[in-house]
């Protein structure tokens, strides 16, 4: 029999083809037999990795590479202070890599938390108390409410027997299970009432099943499987700095040959020449970025808690900003976990709800509501029970018909529990002239059971195909529509036995969806990010309530169920995937493929999930947000991201952040690559024009770690742009040097390394002895200048104001007094070969900075004019 189709063949076939009697269950020694060709009923398990291998793979960036060449030329040239900085960022990462893929371990191991201890069997006619671990194909297991499910089970008896299965689905309500085969020949898993799955429990009842299927083969265990076969696919953003730091580093190394080369042939000193290119190698290596990088991305995620979303995968809070779809499951994330009446239409065809005075045709639906109903209120006076039930009885609640004192004036004499062959339930109370039974149940089936209408005057005539209509249109609402009966007789009946009921009206429940969720879907889709609906729930639910959201516009659009999906090969998905907005009734499987088929696309994709069944999923999409509330262990062990309140709308809070973080390290990268070229050009051009060598290789040092340090890390703090959600997101293969960054860098570099040239041929012409010292200042102080002006790519200082990020503005202080102890501080003179300044010398230098910062401004206003 192929594996996952248990269910649609009879029960007694089942057991035919595993040789067992029902009755008795398998003998002893065909169990050993059996358990020699399975194995144990265990889930599937990677090797653990070792230390020595996590820690290897945290060096295989090139960036991280040149960083430790970085470090070992530093502390040759006796800059121990860099070596130090360098080897704490490069450690820094690694322990931070290697506690990421320890988190990712643990997903597995969760999942394995699942499987169940012990199981009731069935064997040589006896029952037994068994390690679970020992079930084989073939056993016949015993199940009793509160059990958990210890393999995969063909049931093949059902006493009111109803499982939880939302570790498995993610639905949250309860599946009544039975022992037929379901209609059709493709069904999702939710959908197949007469199987009971490894690691689900059961909740009421009672039922025997079936093994077929242990372990790996269980549907938990094939979850397993994917991931551990899964793993962490690179970020956008370890993809983009992986790409820079390679053409960065072949692009130090030819400046370098080219510098060392220029000065030997201009006669300088090899020695000087030598120290002055690995200096310079030094300088050009942005070795703050990752220390910036890690910084920006920890007080992200510090900022991210405080909006209730956990970060779990630092390098994924960047990736954030670049998310193009956002996949996302309906119950308890876009909706609120909790089922609501909304429709109430009395047998006189009225609609009613809490705010009107209930009619009498209302009035005793509502009781029927109340009393045809098992929930419970509990002492803090909350609804305890199945979540229909619970709004139900709040529903009469409304009305003031509290449960408790109707069954104090009708009590409950006789009832017939909900039976899922038949879709309804009953329950008999004690009234004046006899009885009074109240019958609910499926509208399809209680409808032709009903003679008549009532009508407190006397039952009138019916018309069934009217009410059929009414709640085919109530389920088109994506309502889950219940019909009420009632009938008075002298006793109670015999079980089955419904004649003569009489029909009250419709009720259509809805679990309502959450209000803030429409502004964030709204908020996503202005930001270019496609929002879809993956949930296990029906079609017309679902389509309900991603119009309600504003996730499709038509009330009317088409839904992709699983049982299409199954017929689909790879190329009609990818045809279709970017059009569909709204899935339904699929399995962890189609979950996979659907983003699959997004990411085919280039599609950079959020998947949000809460049961075991989307731990794959998650873990395979480029974001896995998990749900911190209703969540399972596995699913927040597979996932990226952990939202502590299920919210939709946190997601969109923490796109806004993702945004915000990429854009400050843009804003780094700019800003260290323009200082960069600034040292290299004044390096390389000043031979060229006949100058002598401007700078020595303490003052790159020097102007690399002021500069790039104190301000770099300070622009962590940067607020968001204004337009950070108006505009779309930026393409996942786009480079961190795109959107003319590169240009950008290349004009302020020259225009930086011109002026510092200019003033040292001023200085020069005019015998000023302290040119290089000016030369030294103007540099640092215009670094510092451009920090200011590239605080936000399009809004100007003025408007962005200087205490809006008061971090860099105290580095930038910071960073000029330092400089200034340079060069007036006696001691540090000899140290830093510099020369104190007259107040003229300083007040050039002072005023060429003023004019990198005006420049970057004027390019700010240029790039923001009005086309024509």
């Amino acid at each position: 029999m192929t594996p996952g189709t248990w269910h649609l063949r009879e029960a007694a076939d089942v057991a035919r083809e595993h040789t067992v009697d029902p009755t008795l269950g398998l003998d002893l020694a065909e169990v050993r037999t059996r358990a020699g060709r399975h194995g144990p009923n265990e889930l599937p398990s990677a090797p653990p990795r070792s230390l020595a291998s996590l820690l290897a793979e945290q060096f295989r960036d090139l960036m991280i590479l040149v960083l430790v060449g970085a470090a070992l030329i530093s502390g040759v040239l006796g800059d121990w202070v860099d070596t130090l900085v360098i080897v704490v960022i490069v450690v820094l990462n690694a322990a931070i890599g290697i506690v990421q893929a320890w988190r990712a371990d643990r997903a597995l191991a969760a999942l394995k938390q699942l499987a169940a201890a012990h199981a009731v069997v069935l064997r040589a006619g006896r029952t037994d108390r068994i390690p679970a671990h020992a079930l084989v194909p073939g056993d016949v297991v015993l199940l009793e409410a509160g059990n958990q499910v210890p393999a995969d089970l063909r049931l093949f008896e059902s006493v009111q027997l109803r499982i939880d299965e939302s570790a498995l689905t993610g639905e949250s309500v309860t599946v009544a299970k039975q022992t037929g085969v379901p209609a059709g020949e493709t069904h999702a898993l939710g959908d197949r009432t007469n199987m009971a799955y490894k690691g689900t429990t059961a909740t009421q009842g009672r039922g025997r099943g079936l093994v077929v299927a242990t372990g790996r083969t269980t549907e938990l265990g094939q979850m397993a499987h994917l991931l551990a076969q899964g793993g962490w696919e690179p970020t956008p953003l370890q993809r983009r700095l992986s790409a820079f730091g390679k053409r960065l580093a072949l692009a130090v190394l030819g400046i370098c040959v080219l510098v060392f080369a220029a000065g030997l042939l201009r006669g300088e000193p090899a020695l000087l020449m030598l120290l002055t290119a690995v200096s310079l190698a030094v300088a050009a290596i942005p070795e703050a970025m990752p220390a910036v990088v890690t910084v920006l991305l920890a007080l992200g995620a510090r900022r991210m808690v405080a909006i209730n979303a956990l970060v779990r995968r630092l390098a994924s809070v960047e990736t954030l900003g670049s998310v193009t779809w956002i996949c996302s499951d309906k119950t308890g994330t876009l909706t609120q976990n909790r089922m609501r009446a909304e429709t109430l239409r009395d047998g006189q065809g009225l609609r009613w709800d809490a705010a009107q005075s209930a009619a009498p045709a209302a009035c005793e639906l509502l009781r029927a509501a109340a009393l045809c109903n098992d929930a419970q209120v509990a002492r803090d006076g909350a609804l305890q029970g199945d979540p229909t039930e619970t709004a139900l009885a709040a529903l009469a609640a409304s009305a003031g018909l509290q449960r408790a004192a109707l069954e104090r004036q009708s009590p409950r004499i006789a009832e017939e529990p909900f039976d899922a062959t038949v879709k309804r339930m009953s329950t008999w109370h004690g009234d004046a002239a006899g009885v009074v039974g109240y019958t609910k149940g499926a509208p399809e089936l209680l409808l032709p059971l009903c003679e008549g209408l009532w009508h407190p005057a006397g039952a009138t005539a019916l018309d069934h195909a009217h009410w059929l209509q009414q709640a085919e249109a109530m389920a088109g609402e994506g309502l889950r529509v219940l019909a009420f009966a009632r009938r008075a007789l002298p006793a109670p009946p015999e079980a089955g036995d419904v004649k003569g009921l009489q029909f009250l009206g419709l009720v259509g429940l809805i679990d309502p969806p959450r209000e803030e969720a429409a502004a964030a879907v709204r908020e996503c889709l202005a930001a270019g990010i496609a929002v879809a609906m993956i949930t296990g729930d029906h079609p017309a639910t679902a389509r309900a309530i991603a119009w309600r959201l504003g996730i499709v516009r038509d009330p009317r659009s088409p839904v992709l169920t699983g049982a299409q999906l199954a017929g689909m090969d790879a190329a009609a998905l990818a045809a279709c995937v970017r059009e569909v907005r709204v899935y339904a009734r699929v399995d962890p499987l189609q979950k996979i493929r659907i983003v699959q088929a997004l990411q085919a696309h280039g599609e950079l994709v959020a998947m949000t999930g809460d049961g075991v069944n989307d731990a794959p999923a998650l873990q395979r999409a480029d974001i896995g947000v998990a749900m911190g509330r209703g969540g399972t262990d596995v699913a927040r062990g597979a996932s990226s991201l952990v939202l502590l309140d299920d919210n939709f709308a946190t997601i969109a809070a923490s796109v806004r952040e993702g945004r915000r973080i990429y854009d400050n390290i843009r804003k780094f990268v700019r800003y260290a690559l323009t200082g960069n070229a600034g040292e290299i050009g004044v390096i390389f051009l000043a031979p060229l024009l006949g100058l002598p060598l401007p700078l020595l290789p303490i003052h790159i040092l020097w102007i690399n770690l002021v500069t790039d340090g104190l301000p770099g890390l300070a622009l962590a703090a940067e607020p968001a742009e204004r337009n950070v959600m108006q505009r779309p997101p930026r393409p996942p293969a786009e480079s961190l040097l795109a959107r003319g960054l590169w240009q950008q860098v290349l004009v302020a570099g020259l225009l930086l390394a011109g002026l510092c040239l200019g003033v040292q041929a001023w200085a020069l012409h005019v015998g000023d002895a302290h040119w290089q010292t000016m030369v030294f200042t103007v540099l640092t102080f215009g670094q510092l200048a451009l920090v200011l002006g590239l605080r936000s790519e399009a809004t100007p200082l003025w408007r962005l104001g200087l205490f809006s990020n008061v971090p860099l503005l105290l580095a930038v202080l910071l960073s000029v007094v330092l400089q200034l102890a340079t060069v007036y501080v006696p001691w540090l003179n000899p140290v830093f070969r510099t020369q104190p300044l007259t107040a003229m010398e300083l007040g050039w230098c002072l005023a060429l900075a003023a004019l990198v910062w005006a420049a970057v401004e004027a390019g700010k206003a240029w790039c923001g004019r009005p086309a024509g």
